[in-house]
């Protein structure tokens, strides 16, 4: 048993190509994620990094009217938000917005206004400031019509509402939203342990490889051989997810709980589903090898995607549509228990994400145990 062990280990570990989509690419991939929007808004420790946003000002009033409050408004955001840079006229302005010393220019007048030349964030953050301001006015100019002896009150509440709302998780952590596409990140890299699986699986079947004829003629059944690869392949691709969450952790500073026992079970049953699927995928039939390939690729990008790990609310998306498929798609139940772990702090339904995981590795386990029963040779 240890020599089989022993030389199964050394035998997938030296198998670059499958140990790079198990290892390597999820990392590559992380990686990616934190140079797109890993630190965009918020920062690990949920405090806000934005700079303030350069822009100038031009007051186009003759006479003293109701513009005033929006310049008002903008030194009110002044030092926070935005930087408002001392320009001589709109000339000069609009010299400094085309050589990007700016990135917008409002204009105090009767109905205010803003220019900018480019689509980004601190351009999205300007358009919202000026959106915010018109809808407040447009707000207070109804109550003074239509309630006039109650616009002290919506202005003093206009005043304090931003000092009792801050944006909290269930378990006390401002969330950044972008760390739901870490989480699908680390269950995707579990689901891929299904090719190293498949892999170990050809390595016994006849008709597929050399070894697996070999392998087919010596004195023990193939299902101890598929339970020997199991345990083997388990604790290479735990030891793989534990180094990618080491590494989106603790090298690309993304907080994902300080739980670390639970992180350790939720990567083992991850590693544990990700093997059962590909022993599953390959005891089916007799596909050729590269046909199970392409089902597991398929597989795991299928739920990757519904765990959000292309499009971040897409597992809202089908909670509100078809719920029964968050239940039943390994990755997104995985992404569950790290949002538990992570955000919510609910030990009954992280519990319920473990029975389910079991679960789903009992049955991939069975069919695949079934599959390689009924297989005979005629000759080897």
């Amino acid at each position: 048993m240890w020599h089989l062990i022993k030389y199964r280990f050394l035998q997938i570990t030296r198998n670059r190509p499958m140990m790079f989509w198990a290892l390597a690419f999820p990392m590559i991939l992380g990686t990616l994620f934190y140079i797109s929007f890993g630190n965009i808004g918020i920062s690990a420790t949920g405090d806000s990094d934005w700079d303030p946003v350069p822009v100038a000002v031009i007051n186009k009033l003759e006479t003293k009217s109701s513009g005033t409050f929006f310049a008002d408004f903008l030194d009110a955001m002044n030092g926070s938000v935005l930087d408002i840079q001392d320009v001589k006229n709109e000339k000069d302005a609009k010299k400094k917005l085309e050589n990007d010393e700016i990135f917008g220019i409002y204009y105090v007048k009767g109905i205010p206004s803003l220019t900018i030349t480019k689509n980004g964030v601190s351009q999205s953050i300007l358009t919202s400031l000026l959106n915010t301001y018109n809808q407040n006015a447009y707000l207070f100019k109804e109550i003074a019509r239509t309630h006039p002896e109650r616009l002290t009150d919506a202005v003093a509440s206009l005043q304090t509402n931003g000092s009792f709302i801050t944006e909290k998780s269930v378990s006390g952590k401002t969330l950044n939203p972008t760390v739901l596409y870490f989480f699908a990140l680390i269950a995707y890299a579990c689901m891929s342990g299904a090719y190293l699986s498949i892999e170990a699986v050809r390595d016994t079947q006849a008709n597929l490889s050399p070894l697996g004829a070999r392998r087919s003629i010596t004195p023990y059944r193939k299902q101890f051989l598929i339970f020997i690869d199991m345990l083997v392949l388990i604790f290479i691709h735990f030891i793989n997810v534990m180094i990618l969450t080491f590494y989106v952790n603790y090298i690309l500073d993304i907080d994902l709980g300080n739980n670390y026992l639970a992180i350790l079970a939720t990567n083992f049953m991850g590693s544990l589903i990700g093997i059962c699927l590909g022993l599953m995928i390959g005891c089916i039939g007799k596909l050729t090898f590269s046909a199970k390939i392409g089902i597991c690729t398929s597989t795991t990008l299928l739920t990757g995607f519904l765990s959000g790990l292309m499009f971040g609310n897409m597992k809202d998306v089908v909670e509100q549509n078809a719920p029964i498929l968050n239940r039943i798609n390994p990755a997104a139940v995985l992404s569950d228990a790290y949002y538990c772990i992570s955000v919510y702090n609910d030990t009954l339904r992280y519990q319920r994400c473990m029975i389910t995981l079991l679960i789903m590795s009992v049955l991939f386990l069975g069919i695949a145990f079934l599959g390689v029963r009924r297989e005979r040779y005629d000759s080897i």
